[in-house]
């Protein structure tokens, strides 16, 4: 007997690990990098250098993904990742503190923080969501991918108030204290929330076989493998070219408001609030749509994520134009409607991704789904850096704020529609992918599940 797709809580629970995840990482990347300049009156490029290594680190994710492919099970490598994490997560903390007193000692264990933060995030974000691909029905995916990033966001949130209260008053050794309850707490949870999942996923004699032909290959002749796949790789570039679009205006889209609107920063807040909202609400939009059980069913996720980037790409264009307008021209509208397509976006492109890590060769998934992460976190780490200088050499080149903020809006839009066509021929056949096969006789893999 094999068990069968996630229900609602086995998709709550993954969310869950996914919660705990990101209430680590926010505390490392927001809360420690806060500290660093502020507090303890240090360059901001330090945390940003730290933040950096912690992205750079994430083009291991195939390898790790491999391990779990050997190993045929995701369980140990989502808690063994989860642990690393809470370990980098306490000892960056820790570094942090040092930092008020020993400068270089504490440089020194940072970076050995946030390398462990790195490889723990890599190894559990990575065969979390290959499980929860494998494990979730196809109509429920979207819904799926929602509900699991609606929890990791409120993961964030969650943390930085409740690090926000325990921090206040700051002293060193109250922050090594509350990183390290945190840290405790989030492994705890995601063992917790994982224990039993995988167990009878499908028959041991099977797991064993499938695994056995995974330890036959090198990572070398893997990672070949995956990349040969056409849909494979030109999905890696659409996810690597949609989330430069998709991150590089986070940087510039308040200074931009401040500069050509005049809004001030308590308002520019607010502006990135709205955006937060539209972004949820686009989730919403495909959670429902796509899974077809609150309301009837429309589109599918290849097609909401095309529907993602060409909207996003007019949202983008209309920011461009309201900059060139000027006021009163309202800033909002176009905020928020960049907010529900990149919503929209986000969501069908995660939906896509579970339906294509299991559409090519067996006993791969996590080296599939760790090249789209890694090309997913990379891209997202350089968008930043990118928009913000496309803004100053346009704005050095043009003379004019307006103009430059304009221009670099509509290059990410361009980005998007050439991600459009990249998805559009990735996931071609994806509704009727043969089902994977067994090894060693070419039959497929869930006729053989059903025979026994």
């Amino acid at each position: 007997m094999t068990r069968g797709p996630l229900g609602w809580l086995g998709i709550v629970r993954l969310g869950l690990v996914q919660m705990a995840l990101g209430s680590i990482v926010v505390l490392t990347t927001s809360t420690l990098n806060r500290i660093m300049v502020v507090e303890l009156a240090l360059p901001a490029m330090l945390p940003g250098a730290l933040v950096g290594l912690h992205y750079v680190l994430q083009i291991f994710r195939p390898r790790l993904g491999h391990g779990s492919d050997v190993g045929g099970r995701r369980t140990p490598w989502i808690v063994g990742g989860m642990a690393v994490l809470c370990i980098g997560g306490t000892t960056a903390s820790l570094a942090t503190a040092w930092m008020a007193s020993t400068l270089v000692g504490g440089i020194a264990l940072a970076i050995v923080g946030f390398i462990l933060i790195g490889i723990g995030v890599g190894a559990a974000g990575t065969s979390l969501l290959v499980l929860l691909a494998k494990r979730t029905d196809e109509r429920r995916r979207g819904a799926a991918a929602t509900i699991v990033w609606i929890m990791m966001i409120s993961g964030f949130i969650i943390t930085s108030v409740i690090a926000g209260h325990l921090l206040d008053p700051f002293w060193p050794a109250r922050l090594v204290g509350v990183a390290t309850s945190l840290s405790a707490i989030a492994f705890v949870l995601s063992v917790v929330a994982v224990w039993g999942l995988e167990a009878g996923g499908a028959p041991a004699d099977d797991l064993g076989e499938r695994s056995a032909e995974a330890k036959q290959q090198t990572f070398r002749d893997a990672i070949s493998e995956v990349w040969s796949d056409p849909r494979a790789r030109r999905f890696a570039v659409f996810v690597f070219l949609s989330m430069i679009a998709y991150s590089a205006q986070d940087l510039i889209l308040e200074p931009f408001a401040g500069l050509v609107f005049g809004l001030t920063p308590g308002q520019t807040t607010q502006l990135s609030g709205l955006q937060n909202g539209g972004v949820l609400t686009g989730m919403l939009i495909v959670a429902s749509f796509s899974s077809g059980i609150v309301v009837p069913r429309i589109g599918t996720l290849k097609s909401w994520t095309i529907a993602g980037c060409i909207a996003s790409a007019l949202a983008l264009c209309l920011l461009s134009a309201s900059g060139l307008a000027g006021p009163p021209w309202s800033l909002r509208p176009a905020v928020f409607a960049l907010g529900v397509s990149n919503g929209i976006y986000s969501i069908g492109a995660i939906g896509s991704m579970m339906s294509l890590v299991g559409a090519g060769q067996t006993n791969r998934e996590g080296v599939r789904m760790g090249l789209w992460g890694a090309a997913q976190a990379i891209a997202f780490g350089m968008g930043g850096l990118l928009g913000t200088f496309a803004s100053d050499v346009a704005r050095l080149i043009m003379g004019s704020e307006t103009s430059a903020y304009a221009v670099v809006f509509v290059g990410e839009a361009v980005l998007f529609v050439v991600s459009a066509s990249l998805v559009t021929r990735a996931a071609t056949g994806l509704s009727g992918t043969r089902a994977p096969t067994h090894p060693q006789d070419g039959v497929p893999y869930a006729a053989r599940l059903a025979e026994r």
